[in-house]
């Protein structure tokens, strides 16, 4: 395949070195925050941390040398909750086989990125979904980030109750304000300055200087994962509604990536498509095939990517980059272990505010448009599940053109029996 990196005396060095930076500065959170969450799934920290670090870096350099543009991939908030909260410890799957799962779903993306069916899948889901998908996870990720934090507890009346306010809750909601605040002046790496300072005040309480010890702090990668899955079971039929919520998030989280990073930075081609996107998403799913292999959930385009553009980038130079600033962090895994799950909820909060914003591209005046989008947003955190909610939307939106007498893509009616099935069989 052609690579299509820019040629050095094209583009600013400097511009671009600062744009990566700057990209990945907005971006290095997953870093913590993505072990952190699979580590609940029970995957070791250290190992997972190795796992992010080498499909972040290894992935976003491809991006930047096979696409030439300046979009980092790293594993993908909400597909690591869908991971960990919905695959493994709700459905019971055992990690190496959710990581097979993870595996073959990006196979699947880099078959269908080969050939021209991209334009079937994209045209057959629609519009409304895609935005009640997203909200719907950013609730699930908001939902999740209030739990780490202390904020909520379980009820057996209630199901959830405020819990009581400590010092716990008092360092989030400060590093959440911080976080806020540094957004609010365009600083970049908030999220990241926001973890530390959380991790730091309630680091002061019990700090020790053997804690914090050089040996304590530098190890070498714990590659334990890599290789360790399950390709066999994985491919069993009640999974395949799970590989398909894998694939469907990845693919439009990823497209929705192209095209806003396209807009912000008029990266379009002569026909106002995001530049070089059959490269782009081939980059994609080669990482959603690593991030199996090496033991993560799926890597997808990271909307992040917007910070380096902001700066001036504008070639696969700025991806490369930021890839390489990934690679340090292999050997500080005893140091970002230290981390407590506060510090790294107040991300996940202002990620899910993040995943806010297609709410307002929403028809909420049209019941068509609207109730699809609706049940996507309320029932993938109301029944911790993402699949669920993907389905049901989809169900509803299909329900809601045959009412109305309208077409319904062939692509979706495939999809919406493969839905039935699963639930009627009770596979998901």
């Amino acid at each position: 395949m052609r690579l299509l990196l820019s040629p050095l005396h094209q583009i600013s060095l400097r511009v671009e070195l600062l744009a990566g930076l700057s990209t990945f500065l907005a971006s290095m959170y997953i870093i913590v925050v993505n072990p952190a969450i699979l580590q609940e799934g029970g995957l070791p920290f250290s190992a997972v941390l190795t796992a992010t670090v080498m499909v972040s870096s290894i992935s976003t350099i491809l991006m930047g040398i096979l696409a030439n543009n300046p979009i980092l991939i790293a594993p993908g908030m909400g597909l690591n909750a869908f991971f960990t909260y919905s695959v493994v410890i709700g459905m019971k799957i055992p990690a190496e086989i959710a990581l097979g799962i993870v595996f073959w779903s990006g196979i699947l993306f880099v078959l269908l990125s080969l050939l021209p069916v991209r334009q079937w899948i994209t045209s057959a889901i629609p519009a409304t979904v895609r935005y009640g998908v997203a909200v719907g996870i950013g609730l699930f990720i908001t939902l999740i980030g209030f739990s780490k934090a202390g904020l909520l507890v379980s009820d057996p009346v209630t199901f959830l109750k405020a819990a009581p306010l400590g010092m716990q809750q008092l360092h989030f909601f400060l590093g959440l304000f911080l976080i806020a605040y540094l957004i609010l002046k365009k600083i970049p790496g908030a999220l990241v300055l926001g973890i530390g300072f959380t991790t730091l005040i309630s680091s002061l309480r019990d700090f020790s200087y053997e804690k914090f010890a050089v040996q304590s702090i530098f190890s070498m990668p714990d590659f334990s994962l890599m290789g360790h899955i399950n390709l066999v079971d994985s491919l069993q039929w009640s999974l395949i509604p799970v590989m398909f919520t894998f694939f469907f998030t990845d693919l439009f989280d990823s497209i929705s990536t192209f095209m806003g990073v396209a807009e912000a930075g008029n990266l379009v081609d002569e026909q106002g498509d995001p530049r070089n996107l059959r490269h782009s998403l081939l980059a994609d799913a080669v990482a959603t095939v690593l991030s199996g292999f090496f033991g993560t959930s799926s890597a997808t385009s990271f909307i992040e990517s917007a910070a380096g553009i902001h700066e001036g980038g504008r070639s696969g130079w700025t991806a490369i980059f930021a890839g390489l600033l990934f690679l340090p962090f292999m050997f500080l895994s005893p140091l970002l272990a230290l981390i407590p799950p506060h510090a790294t909820a107040t991300a996940l909060i202002i990620v899910g505010l993040f995943m806010m914003q297609p709410t307002r591209l929403i028809q909420w005046h049209n019941t068509r448009e609207a109730f699809p989008a609706f049940l996507a947003i309320v029932l993938i955190p109301f029944t911790y599940s993402i699949t669920k909610g993907i389905i049901f939307s989809l169900l509803a939106f299909s329900v809601m053109q045959l009412l109305q007498r309208e077409k319904i893509a062939p692509m979706l009616l495939v999809v919406d029996l493969l839905a039935v099935v699963a639930l009627a069989f009770g596979l998901i």
